[in-house]
């Protein structure tokens, strides 16, 4: 009898589940927080990049404007002014413009 004593007065363990709940949850938070939003924004740039052609205009990350003159396997030939090409990497494309932002830069 006094062993059975022993055995229900003993303080039981805690649940392995329950001890690594604030772990699981902090890691949820954090995946749609960061990853999630970054995953869909990664995704929008690299659509954007795929869908350029020649005669569209862009601004790099580097702040330079352009129309995109050729088409390579992972750069592009921007034409910056008159008689000037560069060759950039196609990640640096920062946006793309529309008539509609040109006319405005112009003005």
């Amino acid at each position: 009898m006094i062993s059975m004593l022993n055995f229900v007065n003993q303080p039981q363990q805690p649940n392995m589940l329950v001890s690594l709940l604030p772990f699981i949850v902090i890691f949820v938070i954090f995946y749609l927080l960061l990853v999630l939003p970054a995953k869909k924004k990664q995704k929008k740039h690299q659509e954007m990049i795929e869908s350029l052609k020649p005669g569209a205009k862009v601004i790099t990350s580097g702040g330079i404007y352009g129309t995109i003159m050729g088409v390579k396997e992972r750069t592009f030939e921007l034409k910056v002014a008159a008689n000037v090409k560069i060759e950039i990497s196609k990640t640096a494309i920062a946006a793309v413009l529309n008539d509609k932002q040109n006319i405005e830069e112009n003005k």
